[in-house]
């Protein structure tokens, strides 16, 4: 592992860490809105390659507003979001008409603009919302659901890899992401359950044990599936790497797509099922 890629990684975890933890609410809504303008303009880069063209303010736009429109839900407990309600159903048929429109103004006919007008509707979605999700948990609940969250994928993806690198046989899906093994997923798994009820026992102490086990596994496969929906997305158009913004890490994409899966599932969770 390089120094470059150590440094620019512990560089992430200050600014992620001091701005949940140390900073209001609004700071970590900001945040997502701001990691989601980099990961939408890397995704239309993506598409790019394949000759459609998307513009990339138009994707940060709507998938920092879907961030925004998330995080800063009514039903959180600061008294500054008390409130706002932003009629989500506006915002979603403004994204569908306007990539519509983007796409007949600037693709010619032909198979570009079947993804032009894809990733046009997709950005706001698959990046703005489950970003949004991550800072809602901070902005209504505590940062301690985040942290949960965010211990539970960072253990499993680590464990994937050395065990993988170290045990690994059998590929997991070797078309669209020949380095994962099974065994190395079966290692991220019991890491995941494992990471889930020893941080759970400060981060949701009410919550059964067991439960916050078997809920990290849920969103460990669910964190495995975004890395592997990434990677096809990635290998589509033959990119290594979504970007190249965070030094020994690729893009910001590269670096959240196991969340766009498994944040959105942890929301359900915790709005939903009253975790």
């Amino acid at each position: 592992m390089s120094i470059t890629r150590i440094v620019s990684g512990a560089a992430l975890v200050v600014i992620l860490v001091g701005t949940v933890v140390f900073l209001p609410p609004w700071a970590t809504v900001a945040l997502a809105a701001l990691a989601a303008v980099a990961a939408a303009i890397e995704l239309a880069a993506l598409a790019r390659k394949i000759g459609a063209v998307v513009p990339g303010l138009l994707v940060a736009v709507s998938s920092a507003t879907m961030t925004l429109i998330i995080g800063l839900s009514p039903t959180g407990t600061d008294d500054m979001w008390r409130g706002i309600d932003v009629p989500l159903d506006l915002v979603i048929l403004s994204v569908t008409i306007a990539a519509g429109l983007v796409a007949l103004a600037l693709n010619p006919p032909g198979p570009p603009v079947f993804g032009a007008a894809g990733v046009m509707v997709l950005a706001p979605f698959y990046i703005g919302l489950p970003l949004g999700t991550m800072s809602w948990l901070v902005a209504s609940h505590a940062p301690e659901l985040l942290g949960w969250l965010i211990a539970v994928i960072a253990v499993s993806d680590s464990f994937q890899y050395f065990v993988g690198s170290a045990f690994g046989r059998r590929k997991l899906s070797p078309v669209v992401s020949p380095g994962k093994t099974i065994e190395g997923l079966v290692g991220g798994l019991v890491a995941a359950m494992a990471a889930g009820w020893l941080v759970g026992r400060w981060a949701m102490p009410g919550s059964p044990g067991w439960t916050l086990a078997l809920l990290a596994l849920v969103l460990s496969l669910f964190g495995v599936a975004g890395d592997l929906f990434e990677s096809l997305l990635k290998r589509s158009v033959g990119a290594k790497d979504s970007g190249a913004i965070i030094p020994g890490h690729g893009g910001v994409l590269d670096r959240v797509d196991a969340y766009l899966f498994a944040a959105p599932a942890f929301y359900v969770a915790v709005r939903y099922l009253q975790l």
